[in-house]
């Protein structure tokens, strides 16, 4: 088959939703060996911010020397984004034959999931490859992800608000076990912004399994110095480094909070046989790349006719608690108005994650990606509607992303602000719009 076709028969799999439980990825992995013992592993969960952190830990780690695998979810434009080695995607070859050989063991009378296929892909690149370290980033939940196979060194939460309610629960104290199931005896956690109901709930899970904790504001803290032209500069002080003027190369002030965290697990990584230098560290902060987050075009660079007059920035805020980080962000623009393109799935909550962008913004561009998911332009004045009532702010309605940018194109000013949020999927399509590339990949 070629790489199209494979691709297709993979994101097939999504037919059978979501599988809440670890039998079927222990039976798929064990007919494949079980690549996950073959390699050491950091496991990351969370709400927001993991694929930051991760990205950044893996970052920092390269900057060290070691050889440094990734695996996160969902990719932006392809499929490829995520499996990585040292910050370069798997090959196209790679993955045609990754997927042959997990295809050739499964259970064609109780198929896996999406995600669980592609995790063993994830695994057996791995064992393939044998990076000094992989940094794993659970799927859904934590528990029961089929990401929890693994015997991690160390282990990190970053922050934890409702999501997923129909899989994982209502009420944060039951999303916080489920997510705390990723520590395990032996493997020293550090977590993020963890607070309240959810902080004691790690911290028990922490005690019962006999773990080491490591909590922010307790055992490691960061003090934010100012900004650079890119993203924040920050001190670190935890149990054993102390680092001063870190600069991220991420935008927003929240970018902070997930590069401290990172600096916490590197100084975690260190403690347990994979020394790290400060300089690695700077070098590793200062190198990171993770797109469609608080990323900007400069004017005159979008959309594919350049016409655009005003920056534009794209984040792929899509719950209410990434929305109202990347809100801090956009607050602290001096542009003049702002020009707010949106495309949320239907599944998510809409006003969550539209109220603390639409209260910034200027106008409104109400649109939605070419994807299955995604809320219809009508669908989200109506939702919006009925949460808030009649609101003055100019709205518009555009049936599809590249007719949504060429609008706010010709309508923003030099001094304006275009922003693109909403979902992960309106950010990658929007990218692969403005950048030329292939249009992306189903997720």
């Amino acid at each position: 088959m070629s790489y199209r076709q494979t691709l297709t028969k993979l994101f097939d799999l999504q037919k059978f939703g979501v599988k809440v439980g670890l039998e079927s990825m222990t039976r798929l992995l064990a007919a494949l060996d079980n690549p996950h013992w073959a390699f050491k592993s950091v496991h990351l969960a969370g709400t927001n911010g993991k694929g930051s952190t991760a990205a950044t830990l893996a970052s920092i780690l390269k900057a060290g020397g070691y050889r440094v695998g990734l695996y996160t979810s969902p990719h932006l434009v392809t499929f490829r984004e995520r499996i990585q080695l040292n910050g370069v995607m798997v090959t196209e070859e790679t993955t045609l034959d990754l997927f042959e050989r997990v295809w050739a063991v499964i259970d064609e009378k109780a198929p896996p999931t999406f995600f669980e296929f592609v995790t063993a892909m994830a695994f057996l690149y791995f064992q393939r490859q044998a990076p000094d370290l992989a940094i794993i980033e659970a799927g859904l939940g934590g528990r029961l992800d089929s990401t929890n196979v693994i015997t991690p060194i160390c282990v990190g939460i970053t922050n934890i608000s409702l999501e997923h309610t129909e899989y994982l629960g209502d009420h944060l104290a039951t999303i916080a076990m489920e997510k705390a199931g990723i520590i395990k005896k032996g493997a020293p956690m550090v977590g993020g912004a963890l607070t309240g109901e959810v902080l004691e709930v790690i911290k028990k899970r922490l005690e019962r399994v006999g773990a080491k904790g490591k909590l922010w504001g307790e055992d490691y803290r960061f003090e934010l110095k100012g900004t650079s032209s890119v993203g924040p500069v920050f001190d670190y002080q935890g149990p054993n480094w102390r680092l001063s003027n870190l600069a991220v190369n991420l935008a927003g002030p929240y970018q902070a909070e997930n590069a401290a965290m990172a600096v916490a697990l590197a100084e975690t990584v260190d403690q347990l046989g994979f020394p790290l230098k400060p300089t690695a560290v700077s070098q590793g902060l200062t190198q990171v790349q993770w797109p469609g987050r608080a990323e900007r075009f400069a004017p005159g660079s979008w959309p594919p006719d350049h016409s655009g007059r005003a920056p534009l920035v794209l984040d792929g805020a899509h719950n209410p608690g990434g929305a109202k980080a990347f809100s801090s962000y956009l607050a602290q623009s001096s542009a003049k108005r702002i020009h707010l393109i949106v495309g949320v799935m239907a599944d998510k909550d809409v006003t969550g994650v539209l109220s603390p962008l639409i209260s910034l913004a200027q106008r409104l561009y109400l649109t939605r990606p070419e994807y299955a998911r995604a809320a219809s332009p009508e669908e989200l004045r109506q939702r919006l509607l009925a949460a808030v009532g009649p609101f003055s702010l100019p709205t518009e309605l555009y049936p599809n992303l590249p007719t949504a940018l060429k609008a706010a194109a010709s309508l923003a000013d030099p001094e304006d602000l275009v922003v693109v949020s909403g979902s992960l999927f309106t950010v990658g399509e929007t990218r692969a719009y403005l950048t030329g590339e292939p249009v992306v990949e189903s997720n």
